[in-house]
C-alpha cells in the first residue's frame, strides 16, 4: 500500500481538490493507498474539510496538530502515522503534479528505495529568491556530499527508508537532506513546479530566510568555519597593518593614525560579534535538542479506524 503524505496549513480550498484528485489517480492506476493529511495548526476551516474528505472516502485519514509546528514536523509526523509499504510527500497546494506519484510508484516496484522528485523549473519565483535557492542548496549540497540544487520535498520512500527516519532522535530536522543521507537505492523523477488553483503561498521572505537558517544549522557545520575564516582574515589584516606600522616608526614617519586605528577596531569588533553570534545560534539548536521537546503535539485524529461513515 501507499501512503500519501499531505502537509497543509491553512489550505481549506485546496484539501477536496487533493483528495479528489490524487485517489482518482490512483484508482485509475490500480494503486492500493491511504491519503494522510496531516494539519499543522491551521487558523482556518482546514481540518473540518479534512474530516469532512475522511468521512467521503474510508481511505482518507486526518491528524491535527495541538499549534503550528512547522512543515518538517507534519512531515515526520505523516511518516510517523502511516501504515503503507512506501510513503510519497507532497505539497497540499497540488503544485506537486499528482500524475508523477504513479511513476515514482513503478519505480519503487522495479525495487528502488528513494525515488526523487527533481524540478525541471522553479516555477514562478523572483531573481533573488531563484539567487538566495541556489546559494543555499550549494551549502547543503557541500554539507550532504551530494547535489541538491533541484531537490524537494516530494518523494517517495520505501518503509526501511521511512523506518530509517522515524528513529533519528534530533528535533530539528531537514527532510530533504536527510532523505539524501540516509543513503538506500535512488532514482528520480522530473516534474514541472505547477501554480497553484486555489488560495496563496504561507512562505513569505522572512519564514524562508528561518527556514533556511535552521536547516543549515541542522546540517552543516559550514557557519562554524567561517569564524575560522574570519580569524585568518583577521590575522592577515594584522600583519599588513603591523607591517605597515612598524616602517612607519622605522621611518619616523609614525604620526597621527588615529583613523586607521579607528578602522580596525571597527573590523574585529564586527568579526567578533559575528563570530559570537554563528556560536550562539549553534548553542540556541544545541540547547533545543537538550531539552529533548517532541517534535509535535497530535491533538486530533479522523479517518481510518476511527471513520464510521
Amino acid at each position: 500500500m501507499l501512503s500519501v503524505i499531505l502537509p497543509a496549513y491553512n489550505e481549506e480550498k485546496m484539501i477536496p481538490a487533493a483528495a479528489e484528485v490524487i485517489a482518482r489517480i490512483m484508482d485509475e492506476s490500480g494503486i492500493n493507498f491511504e491519503l494522510l493529511f496531516v494539519d499543522d495548526g491551521s487558523r482556518d476551516e482546514t481540518w473540518d474539510q479534512i474530516c469532512l474528505a475522511s468521512k467521503k472516502d474510508r481511505r482518507i485519514r486526518g491528524v491535527h496538530f495541538s499549534r503550528n509546528f512547522g512543515k518538517e514536523a507534519a512531515m515526520f509526523a505523516g511518516l510517523e502515522q502511516a501504515a503503507g509499504d512506501c510513503c510519497a510527500v507532497l505539497d497540499c497546494d497540488l503544485q506537486h503534479p499528482p500524475e508523477k506519484l504513479v511513476e515514482m510508484y513503478r519505480l519503487w516496484e522495479q525495487g528502488y528505495e528513494v525515488v526523487e522528485g527533481i524540478k525541471e523549473d522553479r516555477g514562478d519565483e523572483s531573481c533573488l529568491h531563484r539567487f538566495a535557492a541556489k546559494r543555499f542548496y550549494g551549502l547543503i549540497s557541500r554539507a550532504t556530499g551530494m547535489d541538491m540544487s533541484s531537490s524537494s520535498d516530494f518523494k517517495l520512500l520505501d518503509r526501511k527508508v521511512v523506518d530509517s527516519l522515524n528513529q533519528m532522535p534530533e528535533r530539528n530536522v531537514f527532510f530533504r537532506a536527510l532523505s539524501f543521507w540516509v543513503g538506500f537505492k535512488k532514482a528520480s523523477v522530473s516534474y514541472r513546479v505547477r501554480e497553484r488553483t486555489a488560495g496563496e503561498s504561507k512562505w513569505s521572505t522572512c519564514s524562508l530566510i528561518k527556514y533556511a537558517l535552521t536547516n543549515i544549522s541542522s546540517f552543516s557545520s559550514a557557519p562554524l568555519h567561517i569564524i575560522t575564516l574570519l580569524g585568518f582574515l583577521m590575522l592577515a589584516v594584522s600583519l599588513v597593518m603591523g607591517a605597515i606600522a612598524l616602517v612607519q616608526k622605522i621611518t619616523g614617519q609614525a604620526l597621527g593614525g588615529f583613523t586607521t586605528v579607528i578602522l580596525l577596531l571597527l573590523f574585529s569588533s564586527s568579526v567578533i560579534m559575528i563570530s559570537l553570534g554563528i556560536i550562539g545560534y549553534y548553542i540556541a539548536r544545541m540547547y533545543d535538542e537538550l531539552k529533548g521537546r517532541p517534535r509535535f503535539i497530535i491533538s486530533e485524529t479522523c479517518g481510518g479506524k476511527n471513520n464510521e461513515g
